[in-house]
């Protein structure tokens, strides 16, 4: 069967939305939709998934399934619980997608770790060996590639900056803490915040309005901007100082506020990065707008193994040598070594 009749299915699951996508093994976008993640119990919001997969797959078959999906999970018994989907406690994911997708192979990631993919491959961390990928949206996740691997850790929730706590005496967290990255940077919790001070208190409003605000000069909102950047910056530089790397990548629905977002952020980089081996951080933008999907594609890609996209197995260090594509939104990158995650049992 030829590559081009070959694709598997990629999931990217989010407090906010819901999307899937049909992925071809240069890694393009053959047909994509998305819905917003449904209230209600664990069937009630998998019956959505459900309606979703079966919308994109229409008459193809996958060879594979790979999801990212906001944590904390259990990868090793496929259980999802992510802390912005209520429903969803110990939830069996990768048994149930398994079950509708015909019992093909499905990979399971952190949704983080998915972007942090993507964004590697072909987007704003393509020229770097080391890269630290952050989504700003209903939460704050991340992934780490380190030396072109990804870095999943013993659970698969490794990299969960959201739940860094940067303040001790900080608001509560939904995770259970306090003064998490995510309570001061994450979109609901900065608008909770400005209202909070007085902004738009009787309003129907979400992160965009206030960063349009910011963007014109709202004291408010540019100062709740400032607390965010703050605490994504201090979150930045713990981890930096920890693994030594210089490539930082920001997505996500908040970080279309673009410099209202990125200013402050830089700012408190430079003020806090002070050791000479990460004074050089670079943040930027993510390039990608499906990078989650397209990591989450590389996920069932690797469940095929090494030949599945146009690789040949290497005999030296476990690396697969992929054909890239020279599009904005496709490719595997050769640097990725495999597998990118591990099987889920079933």
């Amino acid at each position: 069967m030829s590559d081009e009749a070959v694709t598997v299915l990629g999931i990217d699951i989010g407090g906010t939305k819901m999307a899937a996508a049909l992925v071809s093994a240069d890694g393009r976008i053959l047909r994509k939709d998305r819905i917003a993640t449904p209230s209600g119990d664990a069937d009630q919001v998998f019956a959505a998934l459900g309606e979703l997969i079966a919308r994109v797959r229409a008459d193809a078959t996958p060879a594979a399934v790979g999801i990212g999906s906001a944590g904390p999970l259990d990868q090793q018994h496929g259980l999802v619980s992510p802390v912005n989907i209520a429903g969803w406690r110990n939830f069996p994911l990768v048994d149930r997608v398994r079950e509708l997708a015909g019992g093909v192979p499905v990979k399971l990631g952190v949704d983080g770790h998915c972007f942090a993919l993507g964004e590697f491959w072909t987007g704003a961390g393509r020229n770097a060996d080391s890269m630290l990928g952050i989504v700003v949206s209903t939460g704050v996740g991340a992934g780490l590639v380190l030396d072109g691997k990804p870095l999943l850790g013993q659970s698969g929730n490794a990299a969960h900056l959201g739940h860094m706590v940067v303040d001790l005496d900080g608001e509560a967290c939904a995770c259970g803490s306090y003064g998490c990255v995510e309570t001061y940077a994450s979109g609901p919790r900065m608008v909770a915040r400005a209202k909070r001070r007085g902004w738009r208190v009787d309003e129907d409003v979400d992160a965009a309005v206030l960063s349009a605000d910011a963007a014109a000069g709202d004291e408010i909102a540019l100062r709740i901007f400032d607390d965010g950047g703050q605490a994504l910056a201090a979150g930045i530089v713990a981890t930096a100082v920890i693994v030594d790397l210089t490539t930082v990548v920001i997505g996500g629905g908040v970080a279309k506020a673009g410099p209202v977002l990125f200013d402050p952020v830089q700012r408190w980089v430079k003020r806090l990065a002070q050791l000479p081996f990460v004074a050089e951080l670079r943040v930027e933008p993510a390039q990608l707008d499906n990078a989650g999907l397209i990591g989450a594609a590389r996920l069932g890609w690797d469940a095929l193994g090494p030949m599945a996209a146009g690789g040949q197995s290497s005999s030296s260090a476990g690396q697969s040598d992929i054909r890239t594509s020279s599009g904005p939104e496709s490719g595997n990158d050769p640097r990725l070594g495999q597998p990118t995650t591990v099987d889920a049992p079933g």
